[in-house]
């Protein structure tokens, strides 16, 4: 008989040196079968709480425990695989215990061709191990574990995983997690490092997915078509929600007024995102058209714009000329591969473009080319007069470890320079949600996301009409990407950014550059989900389904 609840949390208290108490007594129990989504703001406890779940953090108070026989698997948010191992070795380990079933299968048909004395059990044993193996899908083993690695664009099954980058460990790491099928999950941000199409494949085999399913992940799709229950984390108090993200939203809104704490700002946004959410999609069609053609009137607001806590804003540079970003057939290989071939766009005042496509495909190679750093193979990249670029690259190591925040951003200084205007420096800190003492924490004790913030926020100091962004979502809490995304609309300028996040995309994209595979680069008028539609329509069935990347030869002459 299946237990009532698969895991159980009576009174857990965790505590941060010095004394931040981070999780302030929880009691919570998890149904068999459950998909939940874990939200938060940066620092919040979503790690610790997954950590603690899988009996890796031993150093709290209170009891964690799952029911008994039960099985957990745990994805960190930087794994470790194991030294003197090759990629698919890695994969292997997960169905190692179904390739025995179907190799002691075929040793005692083997047998029972020879007529042996033990006939009666041997053909026992071959019946039994024949349900084993249709109840694991063994037969389909093969097939199973090439498209999970296809899916999540893992590298050569011959790689050693010891020079692998942090985002291929994690989707190995992934891959092996999801094939050993354990009974609760528990992934601590997996959509990070996965393009679109494996976030939407990925989002597909969990919710099929039989067993109970405890996600860390600001990704707001994966939260609105898996998730049956939204945790939220606040002030160390773990608040259940039964419903996705959007009926989330709904209800968080209304508890905002009910305690009647919420800071405006906050509140706005909130409303802006339900307002979006409530959209029909040709309404969104329209507002993102309707963006396009008020570049002067953005303009013109942003002088007189007060920089307000809790609520980001990306200060805009000088007036764009008509030409901003242009490529006429486009040309530029790498080694003996073609990552573009024949790209033609014009990028229009007051255009964010959103660009997607697989690790490698030869994105950040784009932005190289847009700054200058490297020069086309072919065709014309023309960029206007008037542009002056900012690039927000996914580097973190320059942060000083040893500074707090408020001093990582502004250097100490009371008064800022924000693009040409001056501010306060601990209003424009709180603007990145750093308010109160977490200006104070040291930049060593920040969390992934909490890290990404400040990056963001020293970056977006300096004021530019074109940004540059390279994963800018990765690791925020739901709140900064709600702020991120309204400075982004609100900003007077053009923005060029490389994300995953559907939802993100949706919301603020004008145009889509899309990198399809095969040297082949689309440039799409509308949001991702105008884009998705489109690529359905062109491909059919096998839209859905991710490919793994190919690429054109470079020929001579």
């Amino acid at each position: 008989m299946a237990p009532q609840f698969i895991f159980t949390m009576q009174d857990v208290r965790k505590v941060h040196p010095p004394n931040k108490e981070v999780l302030k007594g929880l009691w919570l129990s998890f149904y068999p079968g459950a998909k939940i989504g874990v939200l938060g703001s940066n620092g919040a406890g979503k790690s610790t709480l997954l950590r603690i779940m899988a009996g890796v953090d031993k150093e709290y108070l209170g009891e964690a425990r799952p029911a008994d026989g039960i099985r957990i698997g745990y994805l960190a948010q930087e794994p470790q695989l194991e030294a003197g191992k090759t990629v698919l070795e890695h994969v292997e380990m997960a169905v190692h215990d179904v390739r025995s079933l179907v190799q002691r299968f075929e040793e005692i048909g083997a047998k029972l061709g020879e007529s042996p004395p033990d006939m009666e059990a041997l053909l026992e044993e071959y019946a039994a191990l024949q349900d084993k193996i249709e109840a694991a899908n063994g037969w389909e083993i093969d097939r199973v574990v090439e498209r999970a690695m296809d899916a999540l664009r893992l590298p050569p099954p011959d790689a050693d995983v010891t020079k692998l980058s942090g985002g291929e460990r994690r989707r190995v790491a992934l891959c092996r997690l999801l094939l050993e099928k354990p009974d609760i999950l528990l992934l601590d941000e997996p959509t990070n490092h996965l393009d679109a199409e494996s976030v939407a494949w990925l989002e597909r085999f969990l919710h099929d997915y039989p067993g109970t399913v405890v996600a860390v992940t600001h990704d707001r799709y994966f939260l609105d078509n898996v998730a049956g229950w939204i945790l939220e984390l606040d002030r160390g108090a773990g608040i259940p929600y039964e419903g996705n993200y959007t009926g989330w939203l709904e209800q968080k809104k209304k508890r905002l007024e009910l305690e009647q704490k919420q800071e405006s700002a906050r509140k706005r946004t909130l409303e802006r995102e339900l307002e979006w959410v409530r959209m029909a999609p040709r309404a969104r069609q329209a507002k993102s058209k309707a963006r396009l053609a008020a570049y002067e009137s953005l303009l013109a607001e942003d002088r007189s714009k007060k920089v307000e806590e809790n609520e980001i804003h990306i200060p805009a540079g000088n007036r764009l000329g008509n030409v901003v970003v242009e490529a006429e057939h486009l040309r530029k290989g790498y080694g003996d591969r073609v990552l573009v071939d024949d790209l033609t766009f014009s990028l229009p005042r007051g255009g964010i473009v959103g660009v997607i496509g697989p690790n490698g495909a030869g994105k950040t190679t784009l932005f190289r080319m847009i700054m200058g750093q490297e020069k086309p193979d072919g065709g014309a990249l023309r960029i206007g007069e008037t542009v002056e670029l900012a690039y927000v690259d996914q580097s973190r190591d320059a942060l000083n470890p040893n500074n707090n925040v408020w001093q990582e951003i502004s250097g100490g200084e009371d008064r800022l320079l924000v693009g040409k205007r001056e501010v306060n420096s601990r209003a424009y800190v709180s603007s990145f949600n750093f308010a109160g003492s977490d200006q104070q924490k040291k930049v060593r004790d920040l969390s992934g996301g909490e890290r990404n913030r400040l990056h963001l926020a020293k970056l977006l100091r300096r004021g530019g009409n074109v940004l540059l962004l390279d994963e800018p979502t990765n690791d925020l809490d739901v709140d900064t990407l709600r702020s991120l995304e309204e400075a982004l609309l609100n900003f007077a300028g053009c923005a060029v950014v490389i994300s995953h996040d559907r939802w993100f995309l949706d919301r603020i994209a004008t145009h889509i550059l899309a990198f399809e595979g095969d040297s082949k680069v689309v440039w799409f008028e509308g949001n991702y989900a105008d884009y998705e539609a489109d690529l359905k329509r062109r491909l059919g069935a096998d839209a859905a389904e991710p490919r793994k990347i190919r690429y054109r030869k470079l020929t001579a002459g």
